[in-house]
């Protein structure tokens, strides 16, 4: 097993940090983008937040809008798939990997993590969000079908 200041200091662990980043800053970036669609069509979840737009109205209601509705489950699905990457990722880089093979992963997914925003947003027609999903998720199995073949010495 390599020993720790190699792995830290290695061109894998450069990789996934950037990669990482990369895909963190998108799905921090769905909050603003949910708050942006709200404002413009005017809807919000709370009665309160209702002021931002009209503050001297009196609220009138809550609605939903399939616009926001489409922008909050992208985010979702964020928070579903690049939660278990940056994990699995992690343990994937610290096993000493292939530096090509993990970056090609960290590329692939983030490529797919930015694919299926463009395809979920604007929205583009099927299978395009499925195949970019399903891409991303192939990775983070990929990879930690790795960790444990490492950990198992199998």
């Amino acid at each position: 097993m390599p020993e720790l200041t190699a792995i830290v200091d290695s061109e894998v662990i450069t990789a996934y940090a950037t990669y990482v980043v990369i895909v963190v800053l998108k799905m921090m970036l769905m909050a603003p983008l949910t708050s942006y669609y709200r404002m413009k069509k005017k809807v919000f979840a709370n009665l309160e937040d209702t002021k931002l737009a009209h503050p001297v109205e009196e609220p009138k209601f809550v609605r939903v809008d399939p616009d926001v509705e489409r922008v909050r489950r992208c985010h979702q699905n964020d928070l579903e798939n690049v939660v278990p990457f940056v994990l699995v990722g992690l343990l994937y880089s610290l096993t000493g990997p292939d530096a090509a093979t993990a970056i090609t992963y960290f590329r692939v997914f983030a490529a797919s993590r930015l694919c299926h925003t463009v395809a979920y947003v604007l929205p583009l027609p099927q299978p395009s969000r499925a195949l970019s999903w399903l891409t991303g998720l192939v990775v983070t199995c990929c990879m930690a079908y790795r960790v444990l073949l490492h950990n198992f010495r199998l």
